[in-house]
């Protein structure tokens, strides 16, 4: 197994997260069966966990900040990013042999059918599209995984806290204190979010969507927040309104895989008319 690797693919984090999260539980969960993720849980995934929380520093974070939030890489549009993200082969989900584009038009499609807004069916398509970091040489533990606030402690909730132990901030005089380097109630757009894929495209694409739909982009990984309601000394009132819509979409980016493949060709021109709508023909990545 590559240490610095340990998943096979990127969609295993998010099949451990349905097991971690059953559907029938999804609307109150509670803290015994989060922590229930001991139980069979695949060694790859722990060895992710386990370089996810010794390297996801506040200085780390800084560093992949100024790396890539420049958005010098490339330039392209949004359908063109979809496809270059299927370029990225996963062979590690058990429960599908879907494209990367099958699994996002997936997401979408099931949005579209509860008739929500075209922005909510638009987060669907486009929310794993920062995972192109893998694409850019990136490790997985970097582009993936449970996210939380850095600068201050790691919430106990945060799967696998235990791992934090090897991390460098653990016994810093202010970043392991509860508020860090943050003031009570702050807001969550003062709080230094661990690097991945969220927090990556919430930069490529906030100046052209609702601010619903950047909340859904940029914490829709954020687990002990919208799911263990950790971190609350953080949140500001506004926050707490906006998550609602974090977590409306959480049951679209968990549970809308089936073995059923959307016909892409046929589906097509009604996304590049969404893009058309809301993105330039052209996106800075």
């Amino acid at each position: 197994m590559d240490e610095n690797n340990p998943l096979t693919g990127p969609d295993q984090w998010e099949t451990d997260l349905e097991r971690r999260y059953p559907l029938s539980q999804q609307d109150e969960p509670s803290a015994s069966e989060f922590r229930n993720y001991q139980a069979e849980v695949r060694p790859t995934v722990k060895a992710f966990y386990r370089l996810n929380h010794q390297h996801q520093t506040f200085d780390f974070v800084k560093q992949k900040r100024k790396q890539f939030l420049s958005l010098e890489r490339r330039r392209m549009g949004v359908w063109e990013a979809m496809e270059f993200l299927n370029t990225l082969v996963d062979e590690s989900d058990p429960d599908t042999e879907l494209s990367q584009i099958e699994h996002l038009l997936q997401a979408a499609e099931a949005i579209r059918a509860d008739r929500h807004p075209r922005w909510f069916i638009l987060v669907g398509l486009i929310h794993d599209l920062g995972k192109i970091l893998c694409l850019f040489g990136e490790p997985q533990w970097a582009v993936v995984g449970d996210t939380f606030p850095v600068g201050c402690a790691y919430s106990s909730s945060i799967v696998y806290h235990e791992f934090f132990r090897m991390n460098s901030d653990w016994g810093h005089p202010v970043y392991s204190t509860k508020c860090g380097i943050y003031a009570s109630q702050t807001g969550l757009d003062n709080v230094m979010m661990s690097w991945g894929h969220d927090e990556y495209l919430y930069h490529v694409t906030k100046a052209h969507l609702p601010i619903e739909a950047q909340y859904m982009i940029r914490y829709h990984s954020f687990y002990p927040g919208h799911r263990e309601n950790a971190y609350q000394h953080l949140f500001s009132e506004r926050d707490q309104q906006l998550f609602e819509w974090v977590r409306k979409f959480n049951p679209y980016d968990l549970y809308s895989k089936s073995d059923e493949r959307p016909d892409v060709e046929s589906l097509k021109p009604f996304y590049q008319d969404l893009i058309a709508e809301f993105f330039p023909p052209e996106l800075a990545w």
